[in-house]
């Protein structure tokens, strides 16, 4: 059977201003989420450098970068700039109002 794709409130709008990020968890899965310019990404929270938390990095246009070694990543496709073989992965992410939510992938 087919399930609809779910979607979890994470944050609000407000509290994600332009050029910023935080570490949100949605079902024991911490993210980084970003707030590009008004658009929402979000990435996995963990550097596959050594596992710093990239939501708590900086936010350079669509490129954070991880605060314990300075790895970036591009937010849009997950892709470190410098090698994009090296990624993060993405979700998708949706505003309703004022709600940010998060597309969870079901798995069957």
């Amino acid at each position: 059977m087919d399930s609809l794709p779910v979607y979890v409130t994470v944050a609000q709008v407000d509290e994600i201003p332009p050029g910023t990020c935080r570490t949100v968890e949605v079902e024991g899965i911490f993210l980084a989420l970003c707030n590009v310019n008004g658009t929402f990404r979000a990435v996995d929270n963990t550097c596959p450098h050594a596992g710093g938390p990239l939501g708590e990095g900086t936010l350079d246009g669509e490129v954070l970068e991880c605060p314990w070694h300075g790895w970036r990543f591009n937010v849009r496709t997950g892709e470190r700039p410098e090698n994009p073989e090296i990624c993060v992965a993405c979700l998708e992410v949706r505003v309703q109002g004022a709600n940010v939510q998060v597309k969870i992938p079901l798995t069957l």
